[in-house]
């Protein structure tokens, strides 16, 4: 006889052998109290149970048959609307709890609606596990988006990973589920277990858990309310009007693991916030930011292949001591930056890949679901959860963490259906393009709700390619982001500076180009922690020349990072030129500053800060053309470039750049106003490790034109270095070793 045709056990209907074969997708139709005309019967599912009573009320339950089925049936007046159920287990061990499935759902139907429309920015709330109180009982509400599951359940230490125990209702079209389990309380590890279309079981981590297990155990955990007493109220108060596009921003680049250890292992978020403020403020930067901290099972991926989108790693501590970090920066004036990815997500089999047994987050064809190059999957942007689940994720860490801005990892590989892709292998849009609709529309809509919601805060996108208008706003067609870094710029600089000085003067336009595009976008210049891995070498083994050329070559190109149009992004360990290639699996070689040369090239860092913050015409107008003019830009024979700052009021400041080991004596150049220009930097001065060439402290003009400039002056041009001259009248300059480079005019 075939299955199909085989009969029902007797006694056990089509519903209830469902439910004991985990296979029903309405448990509360079966268990719970049921009323029956004045009767009630209350049906109770615990496989290895001997016992089970009502011990409120005084009443036992009775097994059907050899199943795990309990069930009493009475007068309905003798049920309060919450009871609860003791039972025995087999291993003579006594239990009480609240029937989970005498409490009503939970999650309101216009919360359904908004997350099934994509537009919930706080399904985080209510989708996930949450510490929750319902008539008067305490428990955790849990909830999990899988539409094409059968039957889930939530499993955990509290039912011994038993999926029988604890099957979710399911919330119909809206493809959720959910249960409330009274009486588990906060710190229980937990995981929802599904059974696929096809009947297979499998175990998935909750995809907006708030918490995890320290890998390699991937369980999620469940977290209490957060108790964090914020401290940064001026700080949140003061963001709202933060006016980014004119004020001085320069950004510390971290790899929490791997900037300072304790004998090899890490240390926590509170530990890290303690030693982080007082580099990070001596050196003058205003922001840090963040490699992901988002949960990642494989720390070699430095959190760029993300399973938690919602938790802060476990490795450095609980989300409590993450808001606590943010919270000690914050309060002294550090602005924290978090590396987020939409772009892609890996397979791990425990996480977010073919959720419900079919490609739920990620595209079913492989053209339009898959990254060749990094083996993992990529988002279906087109699916209104999907979006949700990723807007939502992004404005959690905003509003929960009080974040100060998201990097978009990728953005070129969500911008491009071709990206990386040979021809063939990949899928137009509905108009024949190459352009990724679905995601410049979430792109979109992100940014529209960041800025909307969060004044102050900043969207910055890692785009590489030349896609119009990436910060521009989206009433413009842009895609609305704040800023977008400037991958041109950092190749080619750092391409002509690997270059021999010799050769140099037949590549300056490496050095020039930049300009022509330098305000179409809103640009961050990045030396990121892509520069100085995978064999790439530090920066300071990039640099040609022996170690007095290195170090006078590094100090050349952060000078002209410092005062180049646009903000600044500096990976950590360059700032004291780290000579080892950046190892995430070993702390930064901390024993550098006591080298000579290595210290110079720290306390530049930190010159370079305070002459950017405290001097308008360096930081005022870093998007608009008119902050910028140049002296000079042809001079290819002398590897020579001039150029001024300006901040539109009237204010200047001289930058000129000297790309070859050649002092140049008597360099005359033009110069907008007479008087005294003061030598703010020169990092050719003694107290970098330089030779101390240098102009006394200043220069004096004269009334000869030069350049199309009503007045000029001779400098000395140290070799490898640059000098950056201030009109003494406008305002004081802060102290600097450059005053006491030798003069040699």
């Amino acid at each position: 006889m075939s299955p199909v045709n085989k009969p029902e056990p007797i006694g056990i209907p089509d519903e209830l052998r469902r439910l004991l074969e985990a296979r029903h997708h309405d448990p509360f139709a079966v268990l719970g109290p049921h009323r029956d005309g004045a009767q009630v019967v209350v049906r109770v599912l615990l496989p290895l149970a001997d016992q089970v009573s009502l011990p409120d009320q005084g009443i036992e339950l009775r097994r059907r048959g050899a199943t795990d089925l309990f069930e009493w049936r009475g007068d309905a007046g003798r049920l309060p609307a919450r009871y609860r159920v003791a039972w025995t287990d087999r291993h003579g061990r006594r239990h009480t709890r609240h029937d989970p499935y005498c409490f009503p759902a939970q999650i309101g139907d216009l919360d359904l609606h908004l997350f099934g429309q994509g537009r919930h920015w706080h399904a985080y709330q209510f989708l996930g596990a949450h510490p929750r109180t319902v008539d008067g009982v305490a428990g955790i509400s849990f909830a999990v988006w899988a539409p094409n599951a059968e039957r889930i359940s939530v499993v955990g230490q509290f039912n011994d990973w038993d999926g029988r125990t604890h099957p979710m209702r399911s919330r119909g079209g809206a493809g959720v589920w959910e249960l409330f389990i009274p009486d588990l309380e906060p710190g229980a590890l937990y995981k929802f277990e599904l059974r696929g279309r096809g009947g297979a079981v499998f175990l998935k981590a909750d995809p907006y858990a708030q918490a995890w297990q320290l890998r390699p155990d991937t369980a999620c955990v469940v977290q209490a309310e957060t108790s964090h007493p914020w401290g940064d109220a001026d700080w949140m108060r003061a963001r709202q009007s933060f006016d980014w596009q004119h004020r001085p921003m320069s950004v510390y680049e971290m790899h929490l693991g791997s900037w300072a250890r304790d004998d090899g292992s890490f240390l926590g978020y509170r530990e890290l916030a303690e030693r982080v403020v007082p580099y990070v403020q001596a050196l003058g930067f205003t922001h840090v930011e963040l490699l992901p901290v988002t949960e990642h099972p494989l720390d070699a991926s430095w959190g760029y292949q993300t399973t938690g989108y919602f938790a802060p790693t476990s490795r450095f501590g609980t989300p409590d001591d993450f808001r606590a970090f943010v919270d000690h920066l914050h309060r002294h004036g550090i602005g924290v930056l978090l590396d987020w990815v939409p772009a892609h997500f890996p397979r791990d089999t425990y996480a977010l890949a073919r959720y419900d047994g079919t490609p739920l987050y990620e595209h079913e064809d492989p053209r339009r679901g898959e990254h060749r190059d990094w083996g993992t999957l990529i988002f279906n942007y087109g699916r209104n959860e999907v979006r949700n689940f990723l807007l939502a994720s992004g404005l959690y860490w905003l509003e929960e963490f009080h974040i100060d801005g998201l990097r978009v990892d990728a953005v070129a590989s969500m911008l491009y259906l071709d990206y990386s892709r040979a021809p063939g292998d990949w899928i137009p849009n509905q108009y024949g393009g190459r352009e990724n609709l679905e995601a410049v529309s979430l792109l979109r809509e992100l940014n529209e709700v960041v800025h909307e919601r969060f004044p102050g805060v900043i969207v910055a996108a890692e785009e590489s390619t030349s896609w119009p208008q990436v910060s521009r706003p989206t009433w413009l067609g842009g895609l609305g982001f704040s800023m977008k870094w400037n991958m041109g710029w950092m190749h080619d600089v750092l391409a002509y500076l690997a270059r021999d000085p010799v050769f140099r003067r037949f590549h300056h336009d490496q050095l020039t180009f930049g300009l022509v595009y330098a305000f179409t976008e809103n640009f961050i210049l990045p030396l990121s922690h892509d520069e100085v891995v995978h064999g790439k070498g530090s920066l300071i083994a990039k640099m040609p020349g022996d170690e007095w050329q290195q170090f006078a070559t590094l100090r050349l190109l952060y000078a002209l990072q410092w005062t180049y149009p646009g903000k600044k992004l500096l990976f950590m360990g360059s700032e004291f030129a780290q000579r080892a290639e950046w190892n995430d699996a070993a702390e930064l070689d901390w024993d550098s500053l006591q080298s000579p040369p290595h210290r110079g090239i720290h306390d530049l860092i930190g010159d370079l800060n305070r002459l950017y913050r405290e001097d308008p015409a360096l930081h005022r107008l870093d998007f608009e053309s008119g902050g910028f003019e140049w002296i000079d830009c042809h001079d290819a024979g002398q590897s020579v470039l001039s150029y001024l700052r300006t901040d539109g009021q009237g204010n200047y400041t001289a930058v000129l750049l000297n790309f070859t080991p050649v002092p140049r004596l008597g360099y005359r150049i033009g110069l907008p106003c007479a008087g005294r220009w003061r030598e703010v930097i020169n990092t050719d001065a003694a107290p970098y490790w330089g030779s101390n060439m240098g102009n006394c402290g200043g220069v004096q003009t004269d009334s000869r034109h030069w350049m199309g400039r009503p007045y000029s002056a001779e400098v000395v041009l140290p070799p490898l270095a640059a000098i950056v001259l201030r009109r003494e009248s406008e305002a004081a300059a802060p102290a600097s070793p450059a005053e006491t480079a030798k003069g040699l005019a």
